[in-house]
């Protein structure tokens, strides 16, 4: 509904989508036809926010095309059945009045969006909200978050889906020229939560840029990560230096003879400097994990296991084994990590790594924020995109973890093997960045921050029930003036 990437805020595209399809709901003449219509919309929009799967299955994973074509449809199509569902409910309770309205809709699209958030697994890549990271209403995520957001943008958009039938209401052009008024003051205004953790911390942020098509070959990609990212690892001047996802394509025990004691050895005693390196662990017996290792003078090595998987990338889910068999992609049953895991401290710094697209689940992410005292004050994202070409997906995820920066006041620095591998400061903002799908170095300091913002501290606490209750609410409340219409 409003694409990232092309260098212009689209967020009031997000909010005329959205007024379209309120608007066309209301129109029409049956619940059947309004499902119909919501489901056409959501699966249009889905599809053009994450056609770029067809990628991954079709040029890395060797799917037939129409087959892979298929599964992204597939995938849109069910994913759009929640907004059905909430188009349908709105038309059949029919809210009386542009403000009730305004509330019912917002409601219903909330739930649709906490849906996708919860439902197997979760995939709520390309939520609503994340239109508005340059918008006016970026000043709400340090308070509701991404989905509440969302749910003010959707009561935004109904009443504006509504304009023709008060365009005679004086009382109404005025509420909505103090509503713009107020929007665009907030837009001025950055809101500051908490104060500056220590000093600066010195980073450099790898990008190895391994074609995805050799990364995992022992010919080709594998020598050529171990070469570059080995010398940078050595080379590198940093008081910290992380490396992406999956930097280092082997476990450490098939790496060749004493590569892995040289970079324990090069960030060990009297280094003065540590490092975060994304490898996979484990063995056969024990099972496999998607991690990231710290390694710095005088300590036992970190460790931090992926949470949140990839279903068909890292776990088969029930009945889909047919699916992954088809594919020639490395895929595995990997094993989960915990939420909550401790940070990596550093130079007075409490850096909290996460992997790949698991910085989508802010409600994870929060449960490190239940003590203040041990939040973290830096978040430090390793990812592989390379898997989906140069794409939108990567300004996608960009978005992603500057909506994170602006929820819990934190700095995020992503080292990543294609991009973008950038410096996100605490307000959302990207310093530093490197150029897409080119090999390099990005060297520049990050300001960790101290505090919790009051989206840290109820979702920390309470997850997304307070979001769930928000939606319910309105709904609740239409159904029971139907059921009294209905008694009378």
């Amino acid at each position: 509904m409003a694409w990232p990437g092309s260098g212009q805020p689209l967020w009031w595209l997000q909010l005329a989508s959205l007024a379209v399809l309120a608007a066309t709901v209301l129109a029409t003449a049956s619940v059947r036809q309004a499902f119909f219509r919501g489901w056409l919309f959501a699966t249009a929009w889905l599809v053009g926010t994450f056609w770029w799967l067809f990628i991954s299955m079709h040029t890395y994973g060797g799917l037939a095309a129409p087959l892979a074509g298929a599964a992204v449809l597939a995938l849109a199509a069910f994913l759009g059945t929640y907004y059905a569902l909430a188009a349908a409910l709105l038309r059949w309770l029919s809210p009386a009045g542009v403000w009730l309205g305004a509330g019912t809709f917002a409601a219903l699209w909330l739930l649709a969006e906490l849906l996708r958030v919860e439902w197997f697994t979760g995939f709520p890549w390309g939520a609503g909200g994340y239109a508005h990271v340059e918008g006016p209403l970026a000043f709400l995520a340090p308070w509701l978050g991404v989905h509440g957001i969302g749910f003010v943008a959707a009561a935004i958009a109904f009443v504006l889906s509504r304009l023709h039938a008060l365009r005679r209401s004086r009382l109404y052009w005025a509420g909505l020229a103090g509503a713009t008024l107020v929007l665009a003051a907030c837009a001025q205004v950055e809101t500051s939560h908490g104060e500056a953790a220590g000093a600066p911390l010195s980073v450099t942020l790898l990008q190895g840029n391994i074609p995805q098509d050799e990364k995992f070959e022992p010919g080709s990609g594998v020598p050529l990560a171990l070469q570059w990212y080995g010398q940078q690892l050595q080379e590198s001047r940093a008081s910290l230096t992380v490396a992406p996802e999956t930097a280092i394509p082997l476990l450490p025990q098939q790496l060749p003879e004493g590569y892995w004691q040289a970079l324990a050895g090069r960030f060990g005693a009297g280094s003065g400097q540590a490092a975060l390196v994304g490898v996979p662990l484990g063995s056969f017996e024990q099972g496999y994990t998607n991690s990231v290792v710290g390694l710095k003078p005088d300590a036992q090595a970190y460790r931090y296991d992926k949470h949140h998987l990839v279903p068909f990338g890292e776990f088969i889910p029930p009945l889909f084994r047919w699916f992954t068999d088809l594919m020639e992609i490395p895929l595995g049953d990997f094993n989960r990590g915990s939420v909550g895991q401790p940070s990596f401290e550093w130079e007075g710094q409490r850096l909290a790594p996460n992997v790949c697209y698991e910085d989508l689940f802010g409600e994870e992410l929060a449960a490190r924020f239940q003590d203040p005292s041990r939040a973290p004050t830096i978040f430090v994202n390793v990812s592989n995109i390379g898997w989906f070409g140069n794409t939108v997906a990567i300004d996608q995820h960009l978005h992603i973890s500057r909506m994170r920066a602006i929820e819990f006041a934190r700095p995020v620095i992503r080292a990543t093997n294609t991009g973008a591998t950038a410096i996100i400061d605490h307000r959302g903002r990207v310093t530093h960045a490197l150029e897409r799908f080119t090999r390099g170095v990005l060297t520049g300091p990050v300001q960790g921050r101290e505090g919790v913002t009051p989206y840290a501290w109820w979702v920390s606490r309470l997850g997304l029930w307070p979001l769930w209750l928000l939606g319910a609410a309105p709904v609740l409340g239409a159904l029971a003036r139907l059921r009294r219409r209905a008694a009378t």
